[in-house]
């Protein structure tokens, strides 16, 4: 049997294995590439918009995220969804929907990569200025915190009340002497900077991650005055704060690479199982390595929707694989996108 003929479980067993052999992040592009083909010739086939914009422009093309606001991606029913994660809402209307027919791909993928990115000296006592999964349960990134604390927490606070950030519990959280990861949102770090009367000086080898843009916000920090405040507020190095980048369609996470390269220039990086390029806005054409284009992300772990996703979101990727933000794109959807959404949306009343 072909690696292009497995059904869904035998699938799941092969990303299983890649990422168990990826975890440490070494890279292998000929598995990862072989398991992304396979996946997608799967997908073509089970997930009906997918399935459309590959009738139009072949098994290589991307689905932009933008689809996740108009039309289920998935290959399996909606009985089948044991969580369904939502985009946050902004005032450009629908909101994103992933659903999961099971997150054991997703709680691998997490685990695997923050360990090796966030938490190579293993757990600490974690410091959240987020809403745990109780609170926000369709949010793919409270999730991901609330299994943080299990996985890498001695002890875990979640800084958070129904209105927005707890800055006392906050405050009362970092006076341990201990290391402590600090993981919150942009804007939480915002709202608590424009709040807090006091600095605080936290111990050596602790770490801040900071994670999420300013969308739908009145305010927005650029990345080097954020981290700049982040110094100053707590006292971490800057080589110590380390974005992540994320999204609700995706199933993997990137992470700077200051905490493990501290001398190396500050760059995203996936782990080895996800594949990133630069596209041309208007064609979504391939572009060489150090060229700004639009950023794909090909995902091994999203199994149950599509592997093969087109950003909004401009990006250099560098021959290594890692790559630098360069915002989103300016205006409205970039034109290559917008006529792969009306591709994969085409006769979305009528059956696949």
């Amino acid at each position: 049997m072909s690696i292009g003929d497995m059904t869904r479980e035998e699938l799941h067993a092969r990303v299983v294995g890649l990422i168990d052999t990826l975890a440490d992040g070494r890279r292998d592009d000929l598995a990862r590439d072989a398991m992304l083909a396979a996946l997608v010739r799967h997908q073509a086939t089970h997930v009906p918009p997918f399935a459309r914009l590959a009738r139009v422009r072949g098994i290589t093309a991307a689905l932009p995220t933008d689809v996740f606001r108009y039309v289920r991606v998935a290959a399996h029913p909606e009985k089948e969804d044991v969580r369904v994660f939502r985009t946050s809402g902004t005032t450009s209307g629908a909101r994103g929907q992933h659903p999961f027919r099971d997150l054991s791909l997703y709680d691998r993928a997490a685990r695997a990569w923050a360990a090796h990115m966030l938490f190579p000296e293993g757990p600490m006592r974690l410091v959240v200025l987020a809403p745990d999964e109780r609170a926000a349960p369709d949010s793919s990134l409270s999730y991901m915190l609330s299994r943080f604390a299990e996985w890498f927490g001695t002890e875990t606070t979640f800084c958070w009340r129904d209105d927005g950030p707890d800055l006392d519990a906050l405050a009362q959280a970092l006076t341990i002497h201990e290391p402590v990861a600090l993981l919150g949102t942009s804007f939480a770090f915002v709202h608590a900077e424009d709040t807090l009367s006091r600095p605080f000086v936290l111990a050596p080898g602790s770490r801040i991650m900071q994670t999420g843009g300013f969308k739908g916000r009145t305010r927005e920090v650029e990345p080097d005055e954020m981290r700049a405040l982040l110094e100053a507020r707590y006292g971490v190095p800057e080589s110590h704060v380390v974005a992540e980048y994320g999204m609700t369609e995706l199933s993997s996470q990137a992470y700077e690479t200051t905490l493990r390269e501290p001398d190396a220039p500050r760059r995203l990086r996936f782990p080895g199982w996800v594949r990133v390029s630069a596209v041309d806005p208007e064609s979504l054409a391939p572009l060489p390595p150090e060229v700004e284009g639009l950023l794909r992300i090909d995902d091994a772990a999203n199994l149950d929707s599509v592997a093969a996703l087109q950003t909004a979101d401009l990006a250099i990727v560098h021959a290594d694989g890692s790559f630098t933000l360069r915002g989103r794109a300016p205006g409205a959807v970039p034109r290559g996108c917008s006529l792969a959404v009306e591709e994969a949306l085409a006769r979305r009343g009528e059956p696949s």
